[in-house]
């Protein structure tokens, strides 16, 4: 199975977003705590590296935080930051305002010494389904953003004002042209970030069974006692067709839907 997907509106936001980051003081970087490497795209990272960013890794709650937290000490040196939150949360998006500013303090302090307040533009980019216009109707206290579980919900550039001068854009969820590292594309398949329905699902599940019986084995054996394959699950749980046949759909349905919604316990891949 080859994956790969990057559809004519990700070139065109990758544009629009190079255009716009010379009005941009500090990049929003979200990732995906569930496979936080994965969620690096490197046409993103390329766009960025001449701004102060600060990485979010976000949907703490679905993650391995021991395993999060490890990874995210990379991610802090000079000029760049992070914090690990799930986006849902209330009041989530106050530490996101106080680490905007500490990254742009060197044009706000700039603007003083003139007595002038001056407003601090961030742009929010990542992976699809990351959780970027959720993490955004937080810091604004209410709705702005459209949401969804799904990738390619945000079709086009949102700017806000969250007041305290500070505005912020949402942007589409961007992949990269070439996933030539399928590891890589398998993960982001994984965590909804590449839309379902380009991917067949039933390798998709049975890829990630073998992933998670090595990596959890014991999430995996309480939450599937006795399998370890697609085959076994469905016989347990009586995932069959009207002819006693194995109904292979459904069962990785579950199996993904298991993954993604945190029943099978807290995971992060890489």
């Amino acid at each position: 199975m080859k994956i790969n997907w990057f559809p004519g509106h990700m070139s065109k936001a990758l544009n629009e977003m190079k255009r716009m980051l010379k009005i941009i003081d500090v990049v929003i970087y979200v990732l995906d705590s569930r496979a936080p490497i994965s969620s690096v795209n490197p046409s993103l990272s390329k766009l960025s590296e001449n701004k102060p960013v600060l990485y979010v890794f976000n949907k703490t709650d679905l993650a391995d935080e021991t395993k999060v937290r490890e990874i995210a000490k990379n991610f802090k040196g000079e000029g760049y930051d992070y914090v690990c939150l799930n986006s849902t949360m209330s009041g989530a998006g106050k530490i996101i305002r106080q680490k905007i500013k500490i990254l742009a303090n060197a044009k706000i302090q700039k603007y003083l010494a003139k007595g002038v307040k001056t407003t601090v533009r961030a742009l929010v980019v990542g992976v699809p389904n990351s959780g970027k216009s959720t993490l955004i109707n937080n810091l604004c206290g209410k709705a702005k953003a459209v949401t969804g579980d799904k990738p390619g919900v945000t079709k086009q550039n949102l700017w806000l004002n969250l007041g305290d001068n500070i505005e912020i854009c949402d942007t589409p969820g961007t992949l990269y042209p070439n996933l030539v590292d399928q590891e890589i594309a398998l993960k982001l398949a994984f965590i909804g970030s590449i839309k379902d329905v380009i991917v067949d699902q039933v390798e998709l599940a049975e890829a990630l069974i073998e992933m998670l019986i090595k990596l959890y084995p014991d999430l995996m054996e309480k939450r599937y006692p006795s399998c370890e394959t697609l085959d076994e699950i469905a016989k347990k749980r009586g995932y069959l067709t009207h002819g006693s046949e194995v109904d292979y759909e459904r069962t990785a349905q579950a199996v993904i839907d298991d993954f993604r919604k945190g029943r099978i316990g807290k995971i992060t891949l890489d």
